[in-house]
């Protein structure tokens, strides 16, 4: 390890134009002649649309036109999709129903667009729209899944009678069955995963520009993927050709799940620059956020989990309800299914599992992946159920992990996962040890004499990262493959460029995929360059989500580094007139072993582009591209121990101490690692103690829009986290990295419940635990 390279504590490059203003965003963008758009959105969740009017709008001030959705269906504008193909266990396909950019028969949310508005100015774009006349006739509406799929429900889309989206299993439900039946004992519980908004610190915003001199269109918006985005608009909206179409994801602040797909925003800002001649952008504001940012979440499970007369389990049953809004994301399918059941097993060895989820329709917004996507769902299930199970045996909840962990690899799951390296005891050790979990009963008695109530509680969760391979997942029904792409130039001088399919909106690849190159070549940090998120600069690429980047992205560069690496080894020992198995590359140098013959880096580099001297018939240049399919998923894992305090006579509770022992394979910078984690546990504190996205039965009213509504977690909130890494490499990429950037979202929530109700002495403890249900859960425990 270098002072830059693989494993050193680096700062992040790109913090000094962030923490100095100097980034640049989506809506900082500003080109000639742009003009700025309002969507006129639906005030009611579930309604016809009889007619609108929009003269007295065009009519206005600084007006330049006012767009429908029959006007851009007449255009050929294609529905949004979801790209994942899930078939119910009868083998029918999934129903999805028609999501129009710009609703022109039927809204079915409050927040649906049924047409925008383009204006000299934003505050004209507003005045206008809300004098656009919409007649609705509003129709009944239903919020909650398991209440829309109840006879008698209102019905949301023709494609579905029932609301049922589909009907799927995985694993063997007749072995469960038989498990459950022979069993010592049978934990049974109702997990509920509550609904969540994701709130990055950067709204949306997209700027749509069409050049009628050249035919051509370019969008910039804040994209986790641009390349998806602008496969998906060419290929399946119709938006334009894709060789005419640039898509450009500049600095984006934050995603975390919710900038993967492609809204209708993007769609008709650039379908209206071209029907008005101007560049139209546009940017969302909080309120419009909460309203039409994909959700995350939002499951209602019934969990039956089997134990043999030595406390193993064999057998898990699981029966999941799935809310999945107003209409079907881009990979909103894949959540509640190979994202979320496949990591029923856990780190526990079982036997049989079994997983039934019906997907459903409602009127609210769409539903697809928030951090961590379908893992948090399925580790706040498993373990919530663990450690009831622990209670309800009389044993420890530690020492009921330890007796049911997987101890040998790779091992095969019931549910299709074959995970391949691990040891789980090593975290639960290391988390037991730092949050000095054998001095807790002296810590509770402490607080009990202060009127407190003190519980602990643990979490040992694992993730599948880097989604693949790409035939794999093909076969499970995805539309896209899930490989990655790189491209290494080294420029004449020596500095090297990278260009990158990964994105980052937060992660730091510019600091971590620098390392990885200096690491490499020796070469000082700020002598590369990493570009990414320009479709007409990079190579296709599949973006950054699932915590991929490292184990996909930087395996990709690693493959365009290895084949840079020997052509320049063959360039030097043709300069050395040495052996080409001799040349090694260290400090910024290649040099010919056991020797004192050296070339710099920035030589050999020049002499690529000079061609004076190369070997013969050797192409000039320095410069090669790599694809990285990976051969299965990684499987990060840990054990995470949370200590809280809560005050019987105002049912708040105070996060005393949370520990983090996680397992992310090989680790390129601890720093950004560290980060990483920290930002995941804040935000499933967040959702456990916090933070609910609530709509009013009776109407479809969001009642949670604003952060006076919706809560978010704040410095105070949170202790200071005490955090280690355990390391087993992952064998199958070449950096042995597992992916670290969902853990702290996956394995917090589960471990803070389980601390609260440990604390007051009754499982029946709901997220968000807020300090009434607490306090109403404590009374009725004691």
């Amino acid at each position: 390890m270098g002072v830059e390279g693989i494993g050193a504590r680096v700062t992040r490059k790109e913090d000094k134009r962030f923490l100095t203003g100097k980034g640049r965003y989506t809506d900082d963008m500003s080109v000639p002649g742009m003009k700025y758009a309002y969507f006129v959105r639906s005030p009611y969740a579930h309604a016809n649309i009889k007619t609108i009017d929009a003269s007295a709008a065009k009519s206005m001030p600084g007006v330049i036109d006012v767009l429908d959705g029959k006007q851009l269906l007449a255009d050929g504008i294609g529905n949004l999709i979801c790209g994942w193909m899930i078939h119910s266990k009868d083998g029918s396909p999934m129903k999805m129903g028609a999501w129009r950019p710009l609703a022109h028969e039927k809204v079915r949310y409050v927040g649906d667009a049924v047409a925008i508005v383009v204006a000299d100015s934003l505050g004209e774009a507003r005045d206008a729209a809300e004098a656009v006349e919409v007649e609705y006739e509003e129709l009944d509406v239903v919020t909650v899944a398991v209440d829309a799929i109840k006879p008698g429900a209102p019905q949301i889309h023709a494609e579905s009678a029932d609301n049922l989206i589909f009907d799927w299993e995985i694993g063997d439900s007749a072995a469960v069955d038989q498990a459950i039946a022979s069993a010592a004992h049978v934990t049974e519980i109702e997990i509920h995963n509550n609904r969540l908004s994701p709130n990055p610190m950067e709204p949306r915003a997209t700027l749509g520009i069409y050049d009628t001199g050249e035919d051509h269109y370019t969008c910039y918006t804040t994209s986790q993927n641009p390349h998806v985005a602008r496969l998906v608009m060419s290929a399946f909206y119709n938006v334009a050709p894709e060789n005419k179409l640039r898509v450009i994801a500049p600095d984006v602040g934050g995603g975390f799940g919710s900038k993967i797909y492609i809204y209708p925003e993007e769609i008709v800002c650039l379908w209206a620059s071209k029907k008005t001649g101007v560049p139209v952008k546009w940017t969302s504001d909080r309120t419009e956020a909460f309203l039409t940012d994909a959700h995350g979440r939002d499951h209602v499970s019934q969990v039956k989990m089997a134990f043999d007369a030595d406390n193993r389990i064999i057998g898990l049953k699981v029966d999941t309800v799935a809310n999945l809004g107003a209409y079907m994301s881009l990979f909103s399918s894949a959540v509640p299914t190979y994202l979320y059941a496949t990591l029923l097993s856990g780190q526990y060895d079982i036997p049989a599992i079994h997983a039934n989820v019906r997907t459903v329709y409602t009127n609210t917004v769409p539903v697809d992946a928030y951090r961590g996507a379908g893992r948090p769902e399925a580790t706040y299930l498993l373990e919530r159920t663990m450690e009831t199970a622990a209670r309800e045996l009389g044993i420890s909840p530690a020492e009921l992990r330890r007796k049911n962990f997987i101890r040998s690899f790779p091992h095969q799951t019931p549910v299709i996962m074959n995970y391949d390296a691990g040891d789980y005891e090593a975290s639960l050790e290391a988390a037991m040890g730092q949050a000095d979990w054998n001095g807790f009963p002296a810590r509770r008695a402490e607080a009990g004499a202060r009127g407190k109530k003190r519980g602990i509680g643990m979490s040992c969760y694992i993730e599948a990262c880097g989604i693949a391979p790409s035939q794999a997942v093909g076969s499970l029904g995805a539309g896209v493959g899930l490989w990655e792409s790189a491209e290494v130039r080294v420029n004449a001088v020596g500095t090297i460029e990278v260009l990158t399919g990964s994105h980052s909106h937060g992660q730091g690849h510019e600091t971590t995929f620098a390392q990885l190159v200096s690491d490499r070549f020796g070469v000082p940090l700020d002598s590369v360059s990493i570009v990414h998120g320009d479709t007409d600069k990079v190579q296709m690429g599949m973006g950054t989500y699932g915590s991929r980047s490292g184990a996909v992205g930087m395996s990709a560069i690693v493959k365009a580094l290895d084949k840079v690496e020997a052509k320049a080894k063959k360039i030097a020992a043709h300069l050395m007139e040495a052996d080409e198995s001799d040349i090694v590359v260290e400090d910024g140098e290649l040099k010919v072993a056991g020797t004192d013959k050296t070339l710099p880096w920035f030589q050999v580099a020049l002499a690529a582009y000079t061609a004076h001297n190369l070997p013969a018939g050797m192409e000039p240049g320095l410069k090669e591209t790599a694809f990285y399919d990976p051969s299965n998923f990684t499987f990060p894992a840990g054990c995470y121990i949370c200590e809280v305090e809560v005050d019987p006579e105002t049912g708040r509770t105070e996060i005393i101490q949370f520990v983090a022992a996680d397992d992310f394979g090989n680790i390129i910078n601890p720093l950004i690692v560290e980060g990483q984690v920290h930002g995941g546990i804040a935000q499933g504190v967040g959702q456990a103690l916090l933070e609910n996205v609530h709509y009013d039965p009776a109407t479809g009213q969001l009642l949670t829009a604003s952060f006076m509504d919706y809560a978010m977690p704040r410095a105070d909130d949170l202790p200071s986290f005490k955090v280690s890494h355990q390391v087993t490499a992952c064998p199958n990429n070449p950096l042995g990295i597992k992916g670290c950037g969902e853990a702290g979202a996956i394995g917090s929530p589960p471990a803070l419940i389980n601390a609260i109700t440990d604390a007051i002495g009754n499982n029946n403890l709901t997220m968000p635990a807020t300090p009434q249900k607490v306090w109403e859960a404590a009374r009725a425990g004691h």
